[in-house]
């Protein structure tokens, strides 16, 4: 009996651990609130008044061997009055499985103001990425099923692309974005076609809005992030906070953000006789500062659940750099679009 306990706890903790690691293209962390709109939104490239450089870095679980990480670089930036590109790079890795990807942003915002002054924009975006995973199974050889025919004995690659598409507006100090992610069905050959769906999309609805008091350097933005998986209906919400204050060298900044999903995984630790219901949830506060043209944010993101796989948490560094011609302020506390 105990062994079928520590399954069902190793099976919830794999649930808990892939639920957001290990999607097809980027994870869906909550990066998008340290200035990294970009990498969930594909219309946000070239939404604001300069050019943007972010380099990221995520480490979970320190102390566990094979951990998730992940690393991005993108640069967006606007071309013209009304086009924007972008570009973004990615490595996202956890265990023995790997992916690695590259996508290309075409956007392009209406300003649907009369005049250049106040902010009215409504934005599109497209990105096309190419991605390729891998599955090593070079160690696997030899265990307790040395004969398994789903053991390769070899390192597994598969490459494919998809389409990520996503609408964005703004209205002064309110704004909203809606992104479909990975738009074209695409079956992964590396894993068993009777356990995956080659339906992988993914969609991605956030609002928010800055309350900017007559008179103060304080500024609050609350904000809100819906987000669900087309085939397993699995879905979950961001509750987020966040806070800034104007210095004369430029912003220090941070909030808190509470992540939870609608769908939980049952589990037991005395055998049958209680059966446990636990949903994930997440615990993430963040700070960052622009200085100048620069741009340095930590966050930290805490597993709020009974049972987890390790308590050292998840970190991540965000630094940045804005460069090239700064267009005309709008005139609104809009921190997205006015850098």
């Amino acid at each position: 009996m105990k062994k079928n306990n520590s399954l069902l706890i190793l099976l919830f903790l794999f649930i808990s651990a892939n639920f957001y690691a290990q999607e097809r293209g980027i994870p869906v962390y909550t990066d998008y609130l340290t200035d990294n709109l970009y990498l969930l939104h594909p219309s946000m490239a070239g939404a604001a008044s300069q050019t943007k450089l972010r380099l990221t870095g995520r480490r979970q679980w320190f102390g566990v061997n094979d951990a998730p990480a992940l690393e991005t670089v993108s640069l967006n930036g606007r071309v013209g009055d009304k086009v924007g590109l972008g570009g973004i790079f990615y490595n996202d890795s956890n265990g023995r499985f790997s992916q690695q990807g590259v996508y290309a942003t075409f956007a392009y915002h209406l300003l649907l103001s009369r005049n250049t002054i106040d902010l009215n924009q409504l934005s599109f975006g497209l990105s096309v990425g190419v991605m390729q995973e891998k599955l090593d199974e070079t160690q696997l050889i030899g265990g307790p099923n040395p004969n398994d025919p789903n053991i390769s004995g070899v390192e597994q690659r598969d490459s494919f692309f998809n389409i990520d598409f996503g609408m964005s507006y703004y209205l002064f100090e309110f704004y909203t974005h809606f992104t479909v992610k990975n738009l074209i069905p695409q079956q992964r050959d590396i894993f068993s076609q009777q356990f995956e769906t080659d339906n992988q999309r993914q969609y991605l609805l956030s609002a928010g809005y800055i309350i900017a008091p007559y008179g103060s350097e304080w500024s609050y933005e609350p904000s809100i992030m819906f987000q669900m998986k087309e085939e397993t209906s699995e879905a979950s919400i961001d509750v987020n906070a966040k806070v800034y204050r104007d210095f004369d060298f430029g912003k220090l900044w941070g909030g808190l953000s509470y992540r939870r999903s609608f769908d939980g995984a049952e589990y037991t630790t005395d055998g049958a006789s209680s059966v446990s219901n636990q949903k994930l949830q997440y615990l993430s506060p963040f700070i960052g500062i622009n200085y100048k043209n620069f741009m340095f944010a930590y966050t930290y993101a805490y597993q709020a659940n009974s049972i987890v796989l390790a308590n050292s948490g998840f970190h991540q560094i965000t630094l940045g750099y804005n460069f090239g011609e700064n267009k005309e302020p709008y005139e609104c506390n809009c921190p997205a679009i006015n850098y």
